[in-house]
């Protein structure tokens, strides 16, 4: 398929971020609520894999020690190999890359994220059967995440499938925020009018 303008490019990895905590409920005693009087504040502590997320955000490149440290401590050991796979990678250590989210695989088996960054893995690497196997499990876990729709309309539309690219690219079009449309609403309008020539 010859894409109009410039060929459109996926949309990248997918860094795990912080875990958000459980709200409390309305029905129960708040027993962290701040009394009248005065306060002793603490300091706040954070975990092994929190710590290695601020630095990666940071793009220190002490984040790879301090995720392998949170994996060694049992420290969401699913996210931070699912991070530390995003790293290898953007260092061109493919192979590291794959090892590290299928060790985060084995931690979780439905880790969103890790099947999103394997896709993008596989996708770079040219392996678009593997590529659409995982953009697949992705969108099956958390189905409201335009990126995964996009990527999977490009793997089909690679693979000649342009009927399934449509409807893919259709899906990100409706979850998309209206200031990234634009991007998809080219490529619409050539695959339909490929798939009109076709039929």
């Amino acid at each position: 398929i010859v894409f109009p303008g410039k060929p459109p490019t996926k949309f990248g990895f997918k860094r795990v971020q912080k875990r958000t905590r459980k709200r409390f409920d309305p029905n129960q005693l708040d027993l962290f609520s701040t009394p009248s009087g005065n306060v002793l504040h603490l300091p706040k502590t954070i975990g092994c894999f929190e710590e290695a997320l601020l630095l990666d955000e940071r793009g220190d490149p002490k984040a790879v020690d301090a995720y392998w440290t949170a994996i060694s401590q049992g420290d969401c050991v699913d996210d931070a190999y699912c991070n530390l796979g995003i790293l290898e990678s953007q260092q061109g250590r493919t192979a590291k890359a794959f090892d590290c989210f299928t060790k985060s695989l084995k931690a979780d088996p439905r880790h969103f994220e890790t099947h999103y960054n394997l896709a993008n893995q596989y996708f770079e690497t040219g392996d678009l059967v593997l590529a659409r196997v995982h953009y697949e499990i992705a969108a099956e876990i958390q189905p409201g995440y335009p990126n995964t729709q996009f990527n999977l309309g490009l793997v089909h539309a690679l693979d000649g499938e342009f009927g399934r690219a449509v409807e893919a690219f259709t899906r990100y079009r409706d979850m998309a925020p209206k200031k990234e449309i634009d991007k998809v609403v080219d490529l619409l309008s050539g695959l339909k009018q490929t798939l009109a020539t076709q039929g």
